[in-house]
């Protein structure tokens, strides 16, 4: 199983990124994905998932500015971020769960290495 994130990088405030994670060995029907967010200093946080049903939830920081998608075709899962803004600035990781939705990444089974977004002008 391998979950490989990518598409970080450094934007100016109101910019927008999209991240991907590319999945291997993980069947998209049967594994919740998430998005989870670690800045300097703090805890990792959830960010957004989506599940087998293609049901999405988001944290209150981010909604309405944050989507997140998947192409089964292609085994891979996007989070769309626009409006960007300084407090987004973090290591980013994706994750997948046999759970059908969490928040908690106790509960996730398997983890990309992290892509970094930094937030600044």
């Amino acid at each position: 199983v391998q979950l490989q994130a990518s598409g970080g990088g450094l934007m100016p405030p109101g910019d927008s990124l999209r991240l991907s994670c590319a999945l291997s060995g993980v069947n998209l029907d049967y594994y919740a994905i998430a998005w989870f967010r670690q800045a300097p200093g703090k805890e990792r946080d959830w960010v957004s998932c989506i599940n087998s049903a293609d049901s999405t939830h988001y944290s209150d920081s981010v909604k309405g500015r944050f989507t997140i998608s998947r192409d089964n075709a292609k085994n891979t899962v996007y989070l769309q971020m626009e409006s960007l803004k300084p407090e987004d600035t973090a290591v980013y990781y994706c994750a997948a769960s046999s759970v059908v939705f969490s928040t908690t990444p106790a509960h996730y089974d398997y983890w990309g290495q992290g892509t970094l977004v930094t937030v600044s002008s």
